[in-house]
């Protein structure tokens, strides 16, 4: 008896959660199909029912954040019509000690930038979209500004540089005053001090 199309969907979705957390924690080079498998309970037989290459899976991995990310839950917790007080709500989540320490979730903008950078036309699609849905979060906050497009791309960039940085001292207190500068000069760009 062949499995419904609700159960490859959540096998599917098993997979994409089990590679995006190992892609977070080892990079793509480092993780095999074999491992992602395993880590989704699942054996490499069944990859290929879902997925035409690791490349595929691994831009499904990157597009999934959209919907699995730590900041959707936390924003929509409190929702707003507000859309500045919105983005300042992201730029302060977004460089939190809260989401930092979260490896399994962390943003593929500043998780995985030196793999996508290498990785093939569809992982590159995936994380393009990313920068720009984020972009237009913030974009939207800065409508009456006639430079509101630029300032939403330089807090994008303030926010991935500042994690991207964070994430890779092993000073304490230079995790935290590297995202302290990017936070003060977003939510200055956001005219939200």
């Amino acid at each position: 008896m062949p499995y419904t199309a609700e159960h490859k969907e959540r096998t599917r979705a098993k997979i994409v959660e089990s590679a995006r957390k190992l892609f977070n924690r080892h990079g793509f080079e480092q993780v095999s199909i074999e491992a992602i498998m395993s880590e989704a309970g699942l054996t490499r037989g069944g990859f290929y029912n879902h997925f035409e290459s690791k490349d595929d899976l691994y831009a499904a991995a990157v597009a999934s954040f959209s919907s699995c990310n730590p900041f959707r839950k936390d924003v929509e917790a409190s929702p707003t019509r507000d859309a500045r007080e919105l983005a300042r709500r992201l730029v302060n989540l977004y460089l939190s000690d809260q989401v930092l320490e979260d490896v399994d979730n962390h943003c593929p903008l500043y998780a995985l930038p030196g793999d996508v950078a290498r990785a093939g036309l569809s992982p590159q699609k995936a994380y393009t979209d990313l920068i720009r849905n984020l972009t237009l979060v913030y974009q939207h906050a800065l409508k009456e500004f006639s430079d509101g497009e630029q300032r939403a791309q330089a807090i994008v960039s303030l926010c991935v540089g500042g994690m991207v940085l964070a994430r890779t001292t092993d000073d304490a207190t230079l995790r935290h005053t590297l995202r302290d500068a990017a936070r003060r000069q977003a939510l200055q760009l956001l005219g939200a001090n």
